[in-house]
């Protein structure tokens, strides 16, 4: 069945850089885009970053552009989220999550238990 472990986050400053992975199982990862997206404490979904198939082409909303980056590894069928310049803002639990084609538009139909990313001095 479809898995998808996120790991890699904790506490951080502000300021301060982590990397999250998402390690995937359970189905043909190189033929699926792929998703970032959090959730603060107290509020909804927020999308964080997409990537396509093969990795060459992602997007971000303006909140993270310029500080996060999203990468594959499709022979180690995993995601990253490379995340610099942290801010308290973006303290909330990040998921991975699979669209339902290789182009990351549309619906995503599995989903990651999340981990907690945490900025604070």
């Amino acid at each position: 069945q479809v898995q998808l472990v996120e790991s890699g986050g904790g506490l951080v400053q502000p300021g301060g850089s982590l990397r999250l992975s998402c390690a995937a199982s359970g189905f043909t990862f190189s033929s699926y885009a792929m998703s970032w997206v959090r959730q603060a404490p107290g509020k909804g979904l927020d999308w964080v970053s997409g990537i396509d198939s093969g990795g060459g082409s992602t997007s971000y909303p303006d909140s993270v552009k310029g500080r996060f980056t999203i990468s594959r590894d499709n022979a180690e069928n995993t995601l990253y989220l490379q995340m610099n310049s942290l801010k308290p803002e973006d303290t909330a639990v990040y998921y991975c999550a699979k669209f339902m084609n290789d182009y990351p538009r549309g619906g995503m139909d599995y989903w990651g238990k999340g981990t907690l990313v945490t900025v604070s001095s």
